[in-house]
């Protein structure tokens, strides 16, 4: 998940960034596959997983949707940006990493794509494990706070790695979806550990289940948005940032 901008040591969206250069169907293509492939093989773990009587655990569900993530980054990354999440895109447009003109058509291809691959899961597998749908194991609000906490903690870590061009920018994809796993793997249980709207709603729209589904696109938003907000608040200024050589490039650049 990296911004449409290149690290923005200046927190200004570049026109001379790889991303910004590519046409725009290709830039909405790309957040198309790499929605689909995270929906249907993370989701579709889950699947396997219920039909098969644990076989994957809930470890190896956690991990799969780390390692998806990953793949797509470096798929990606160079060409839209690999938000594949609208809380990311939203959070980018926030802190000036992205442009809201394109905020609507990123989500519209992530809420699209996600619903599609959850409704091919379905045919695939026949609804179960409610189509690897987020539902809370306790209460609602346990589980919005739980959101808000680990979305704002894959966000720090999005913008770290992404935007900040002392990161070591060929590590993105590791980072990212060791973060996306991490949080899977303790707070999958109570929540199940979301962190993306259009991961949720796709799901909840082919198995008809929507309980609680709020609690899915506030909380991720909310907290993408807070952890956006906070890696800026803690970046070097940019004249001290200039004095810097950049241990690596990013792979956007």
């Amino acid at each position: 998940m990296t911004s449409d901008a290149s690290p923005a040591r200046h927190g200004e969206i570049s026109s001379n960034s790889p991303v910004a250069a590519v046409r725009p169907s290709s830039q909405i293509a790309a957040e198309m596959i790499g929605t689909f492939i995270l929906v249907f093989a993370g989701c579709g773990s889950a699947m396997v997983d219920t039909k098969s009587q644990g076989s994957i655990t809930h470890f190896g569900v956690s991990v799969s949707f780390g390692l998806v993530v990953m793949i797509v980054i470096y798929s990606i990354g160079h060409i839209s940006g690999a938000h594949i999440n609208p809380a990311v895109t939203i959070a980018f447009a926030t802190v000036r990493h992205f442009p809201w003109s394109q905020v609507p058509a990123y989500i519209g291809a992530q809420l699209l794509s996600a619903i599609g691959a959850a409704f091919l899961l379905s045919a695939i597998f026949n609804p179960v494990a409610n189509i690897g749908a987020t539902i809370p194991a306790g209460s609602a609000a346990q589980s919005f706070v739980l959101e808000i906490l680990i979305t704002y903690i894959l966000m720090f870590v999005v913008s770290a790695v992404a935007t900040d061009t002392r990161a070591i920018g060929e590590l993105a994809g590791l980072a990212v979806g060791s973060t996306v796993a991490l949080n899977a793997i303790f707070a999958g249980p109570i929540s199940g550990a979301s962190m993306n709207p259009a991961r949720s709603l796709g799901p909840a729209i082919a198995a008809n289940n929507y309980k609680s589904i709020w609690v899915y696109i506030v909380g991720p938003t909310l907290g993408a948005v807070l952890g956006a907000l906070s890696y800026n608040m803690i970046r070097l200024p940019q004249e001290e940032n200039q004095k810097i050589e950049p241990r690596s490039r990013s792979f956007k650049r």
